[in-house]
């Protein structure tokens, strides 16, 4: 009984004294005090008097994160298990299966299986969906099973998982997996380098380096910089990556914080590796925090052209804070502003809408900056490129089948329909693109649009009211006016649609390099990359040079 009044009382009772030594000195603490003790009594009785079994673990994860819920999103904290992964993310590196997985009610799905590392030896494929690891039925295990996939070196797993409605088994054999910020790069004609850049951890400058460094070894003359679907990282990578082309002692960025100390100005603090050679960045929707960064500060600077669509508008930073018990918090602390000025956050959290999301910075609202030579630029919602791409833009309903996934389980089925195109790259004509709209009515598939959200809330709180029979045919009727948008949309987006199915059937085949091969030859982004980069004069009219 003391060992189980232990779980129940100490721990929270010890932290709640322990904070109150901490905070009682200081007067402008008195309130946080108060909150702590009210936490710690009302814990240690819910715990005490509920009438069934609880976890007190399970309670204070909730609790903490339901939380910092009402902040950002990019203020979280980390249990034991999630600060793993954490550190994986900072460092890419980790002993595991080299795939990247998702979970999906009880089963684990595969999204990608990187090429030569073990989910690959083992014969995994992406839509592979496991639902056993050893002994463990996922069905019944509500934690993180991930961590049921990683373990020391040579350490053997079985698994088993559903391919295509049937059942499979397969033995994975676990080995050291780096995940490569620079997962590819290449000189793609006589003068132009390419270089793929997909996230900022602690060896993403020197992967860049040397990517840069080999390809002027090999002539290239100028450089595209690929930031698209980059979600971001550490910010010192990305000032260091910006030093690989501007002098030192260059500001790149500087943040900004109610708390003195974490009032900064990060400057470049090393020789440059080139500082004259042409560059273009690639940004889209997804490129995120260090990957603006590193846009803005060298459209700041003059010293590269940003291409693309706007980026994502991440202008918040935040510092791991290590607590006990090998806990962590991830806290957003400051604001960057980019050389000339700029803050590109686009929501803000602090002011929410009705619904409880945060919001955006209209347009209207924007500040005007200047460059180092004169040139206008914006604050307020991400990096808007130089030169706008078009048809780089999603669509709201593209939008919705990635998100729930139509493209990527159509590309799965598409596979084992054709399993031996090996390195042809597939021919999607009308009829395949038919044959996508057939499958997602075949799957029912929801594109969860606001109109259709809000219409299907709409039946079930008449259901609840019992007045659904009133309104049921005027419902239908709604439903299939819809459903005729939709799939009209899905025409008007067909080019957009089939350019992402291509993507995700290339990586089925062709794996993670065979799409960026591709990309070198067929990417419209990349094609008028290069023709500005052999267009000198338009190169130097854009950047006042």
């Amino acid at each position: 009984m003391l060992t189980l009044l232990k779980k129940r009382y100490i721990i929270p009772v010890v932290a709640s004294a322990f904070l109150f030594v901490g905070v009682s000195f200081k007067d402008d603490f008195f309130e946080i005090a108060k909150q702590i003790e009210i936490f710690a009594t009302l814990f240690k009785e819910l715990n005490t008097n509920y009438v069934d079994d609880t976890n007190p673990g399970e309670l204070m994860d909730t609790a903490i994160k339901s939380m910092l819920a009402s902040l950002d999103p990019y203020t979280v904290y980390f249990n034991e298990q999630d600060v793993v992964k954490f550190k994986i993310n900072n460092t890419g590196e980790y002993t595991g299966i080299g795939a990247l997985i998702t979970r999906k009610d009880d089963k684990i799905l595969i999204r990608e299986v990187y090429k030569d590392f073990p989910a690959d030896k083992g014969g995994l494929k992406p839509g592979d969906e496991i639902i056993q690891i050893g002994d463990v039925l996922l069905a019944d295990f509500k934690e993180d099973a991930s961590q049921l996939l990683k373990g020391s070196k040579n350490t053997k797993i079985d698994i088993q998982f559903i391919r295509q409605n049937k059942k499979n088994t397969a033995q994975i054999v676990l080995d050291e997996v780096e995940i490569k910020s620079v997962p590819f790069y290449a000189k793609i004609d006589d003068k132009t380098g390419y270089i793929v850049l997909s996230h900022f951890t602690r060896k993403a400058s020197n992967e860049v380096r040397s990517a840069l460094e080999e390809l002027k070894r090999q002539g290239a003359e100028s450089i595209i910089l690929d930031l698209r679907n980059n979600p971001g990282g550490l910010l010192n990578e990305a000032v260091n990556i910006c030093n690989l082309f501007v002098p030192k002692n260059e500001t790149i960025v500087t943040t900004k914080s109610r708390i003195e100390k974490h009032n900064n100005t990060y400057k470049t603090s090393f020789e440059a590796v080139d500082t004259e050679i042409p560059l273009v960045i690639i940004v889209n929707d997804k490129s995120a925090s260090a990957s603006e960064i590193v846009s803005g500060a060298l459209q700041d600077l003059d010293r590269a052209i940003v291409l693309g669509t706007k980026s994502f508008g991440k202008g918040l930073v935040q510092r791991p804070v290590d607590l006990v018990y090998d806990t962590q918090l991830k806290v957003t602390i400051s604001r960057y502003y980019t050389p000339s000025g700029r803050c590109i956050q686009a929501l803000d959290y602090a002011h929410k809408d009705k619904n409880g999301k945060a919001i955006r910075t209209e347009t209207k609202n924007y500040n005007a900056f200047k460059t180092r030579k004169g040139r206008i630029v914006y604050d307020g919602g991400g990096i808007t490129p130089d030169i706008e791409i078009e048809e780089s833009k999603t669509s709201i309903i593209t939008n919705s089948l990635l998100k729930n996934d139509g493209i990527f389980n159509y590309a799965t089925t598409y596979y084992y329909k054709n399993p031996n195109l090996g390195n042809q790259i597939p021919n999607l004509t009308d009829t395949d693109f038919s044959d996508f709209k057939q499958f997602l009515k075949a799957q029912h598939y929801s594109f969860d649009t606001e109109t259709e959200v809000a219409l299907k809330n709409t039946l079930e709180t008449a259901k609840k009211e019992n007045i659904d029979q009133n309104i049921t045919a005027e419902y239908q009727q709604l439903l299939v006016a819809l459903q005729k948008s939709e799939d009209n949309l899905l025409d008007k987006n067909k080019k957009e649609i089939q350019k992402l199915i291509l993507d995700e059937l290339i990586k089925r085949y062709q794996y993670q390099e065979g799409l960026y091969q591709y990309y070198i030859k067929n990417n419209p982004e990349i094609k008028k990359a290069i023709l500005l980069l052999n267009n000198s004069t338009e190169y130097k009219n854009i950047l006042k040079i």
